[in-house]
């Protein structure tokens, strides 16, 4: 099997959503930076995104939904109505100069990772996981759905047992709506309770697709890799996936604005670590993360496990100075504590294992045998 490969693009290092909105860190950039920083990106392993065209993008999305996007950009302007219809020019998808390019950009990615890995192989795409979007509207930040468009690949390619798992902080919406009912794909989505979108519901499972696990805030280590050992790892080897597809956000982890999840780089890690294991294909994706240090810092160690890289206890000083450059426009970005600018890895957050958590996950289980 060929060495992983990384999808990037010089896009993400001057796009931004604009000053006040949450996507306004520099995410995917800093990944490139770092892993270059560290001697783990190479002319070999890196792979330039293209941009998405919209014939390939109305795979999944309606053509007046595309057609909107792109006015949307060249006029820097939204109208009434289509903000109405298609959630273009709001506070959560605002207008900005990149609006179409940049997440075609990362729908492009993560559909050429989809036919990279079509006879095998690992693909990271970090700039890919906008897992809220809708096939007619921008949703949560997500202008296009670039899961979904990755998923379909792999389907049309001809595989008909395909895994997505979502770790990210807030339900995965916009996939579970485009494969409710599906009996090629399995979805699992671990999430937290009460967190917007308000959906995946322990109840809801997609017309038999998904098994949705919503988590109480606080999650720690020691519960998610329960959740790993007893529902995530036996639910996919169950399903014999040809290829899985996982979207790691980077907002379930400890010091995240937009959630109250509490795990350590660790976890994601090890998820990682023990996904890749389990089906010849594997596509990484990022997904949230609205802490530029720790989405830097976890997604750069996602890269170094899906390689087999030791990442070390301790940055050099070329590679520190890529973290004590960044910038945040919060409070906690004023006087960052030395963890976020000199190691990858975050300290462990051990704990006991909820009994509710114990109880929801004794209810999912039963179903994977079914």
């Amino acid at each position: 099997m060929q060495s992983p490969i990384f999808i990037g693009s010089e896009i993400y290092c001057n796009s931004t959503y604009g000053s006040k909105h949450p996507l306004a860190i520099p995410r995917v950039s800093t990944v490139i930076d770092l892993c270059r920083a560290l001697g783990w990106l190479t002319p070999e392993n890196y792979r330039v995104s293209p941009c998405a065209k919209p014939s390939a993008l109305e795979t999944f999305h309606t053509p007046d939904y595309i057609a909107a996007l792109q006015k949307a950009e060249q006029d820097q302007y939204v109208s009434d109505e289509t903000r109405e219809r298609y959630a273009l020019g709001t506070l959560s998808n605002p207008v900005f100069p990149e609006m179409y390019r940049r997440p075609a950009t990362a729908a492009g990615g993560s559909m050429l990772a989809a036919e990279l890995i079509r006879d095998g192989g690992i693909v990271f795409n970090p700039a890919g996981g906008t897992h809220h979007g809708l096939a007619d509207r921008a949703n949560g930040f997500c202008y296009l759905n670039d899961p979904v468009l990755a998923i379909r690949t792999l389907l049309n390619s001809g595989l008909d047992r395909v895994v997505y798992i979502d770790i990210d902080a807030h339900h995965c919406d916009g996939v579970e709506a485009a494969f409710h009912g599906s009996t090629n794909l399995r979805m699992i989505s671990m999430h937290e309770a009460r967190r917007w979108p308000l959906t995946g519901t322990l109840d809801d499972d997609a017309g038999g697709a998904a098994f949705n696990l919503p988590v109480a805030r606080g999650l720690n280590d020691d519960e998610f890799s329960a959740i790993m050992d007893e529902l995530i790892l036996p639910a996919t080897a169950a399903f014999k996936p040809q290829a899985i597809v996982l979207q790691c956000g980077a907002d379930a982890v400890t010091e995240d604005p937009l959630s109250r999840l509490t795990l350590s780089s660790s976890s994601h890690w090890n998820a990682v670590a023990a996904l890749k294991e389990l089906a010849p294909r594997f596509l990484v994706l990022g997904g949230g993360g609205y802490n530029p240090w720790s989405v830097g810092r976890l997604w750069t160690g996602v890269w170094a496990t899906l390689n087999g890289f030791y990442i070390p206890d301790r940055l050099d000083t070329d590679t520190q100075t890529i973290l004590r450059a960044l910038t945040w426009n919060r409070s906690a970005g004023r006087n960052p504590p030395p963890h976020w600018l000199d190691t990858l890895r975050d300290a462990p957050n051990f704990g006991p294992i909820q009994e509710e958590l114990k109880q929801d996950l004794r209810r999912l289980t039963a179903r994977i045998s079914r």
